[in-house]
């Protein structure tokens, strides 16, 4: 539980919900203990709302326990959401959703975002056009505007990373992230696979020689990791999956599943992640 978070029943539901609805909508979460898809969206509500820091706030009803609220609401199902502003109904959904999508529903409902908020949205359009060191300079404005916000702080590491500056990096991941915990761990791992820089012309060149070469392509993938070239990196790995399952006790697949591990924080590469999940699963099976 925290400021942005709590649990409500119907003794306290008016002074909870409704009365604070007034000015910032809330969003109603009805699950109950044993609901299996509460426990994935559940988490993921309550990390969202900390991170919101108060566009939106989050009342979690145990539907079991508060059979009446359920009725009132028309709950048929759970887990099953609902969204309170200014005395109305103004949305709501049923399921459990991904992270992707659940982001996309609390932007449509939370306030508007402040000077940090829109600073932030301001930098990932710049790195989506490759603009790297403006994105950093708004992100550094947007910290020194809102400096509680880890996701800022963690946007500007991904960037750092990027632009090769990883001394940097690793100076501002050694904070304590306890808000985005995942994703700062994540950003760890990927640093670490910068250790691997090393000339890819070079391996490259060994691999053309003798591409049976397993180590080699391995060196390769973990080289392209360190220059960021993601996609390049999981198809080498993949290839030595395919190639000898069994090469170093499944080195192969390892260096996938780390390669998942330390880009698993950040949404630009899910789409990626789950492609080669697929790929590699369909390899071992």
């Amino acid at each position: 539980m925290s400021e942005f978070s709590f649990d409500v029943s119907i003794e306290d539901f008016e002074a909870k919900v409704l009365t604070k609805a007034d000015s910032v909508p809330i969003v109603v979460d009805f699950w109950a203990p044993w609901c299996e898809p509460c426990k994935v969206l559940k988490p993921q509500l309550e990390k969202l709302a900390e991170e919101y820091k108060g566009r939106f706030l989050l009342a979690m009803v145990n539907a079991d326990e508060n059979p009446e609220l359920s009725q009132h609401f028309g709950v048929r199902s759970i887990p099953s959401v609902k969204v309170l502003f200014q005395g109305q109904l103004v949305d709501e959904f049923n399921g459990a959703l991904p992270e992707g999508q659940l982001r996309e529903f609390l932007d449509r409902i939370a306030l508007p975002a402040g000077p940090g908020g829109n600073l932030r949205e301001e930098a990932a359009a710049l790195v989506a056009e490759g603009k790297l060191e403006e994105a950093l300079a708004k992100l550094v404005e947007a910290s020194q505007a809102n400096p509680q916000d880890q996701a800022i702080q963690l946007d500007a590491v991904d960037v750092l990373m990027q632009l090769g500056r990883n001394d940097e990096a690793k100076q501002l991941l050694a904070g304590d992230y306890a808000n985005e915990p995942d994703r700062a761990n994540a950003l760890r791992a990927r640093l670490a696979l910068a250790d691997g820089a090393a000339d890819t012309a070079e391996i490259e060149a060994r691999l053309a020689a003798n591409p049976a070469d397993h180590g080699a392509r391995l060196e390769l993938s973990r080289a392209y990791a360190a220059q960021s070239r993601f996609r390049e990196a999981m198809e080498a790995a993949l290839e030595v999956a395919v190639r000898d399952r069994f090469f170093e006790e499944g080195a192969g697949r390892k260096a996938l599943l780390q390669l998942f591990e330390a880009l698993g924080g950040s949404e630009q590469h899910d789409d990626l992640i789950r492609e080669f999940r697929r790929k590699l699963s369909a390899a071992l099976n």
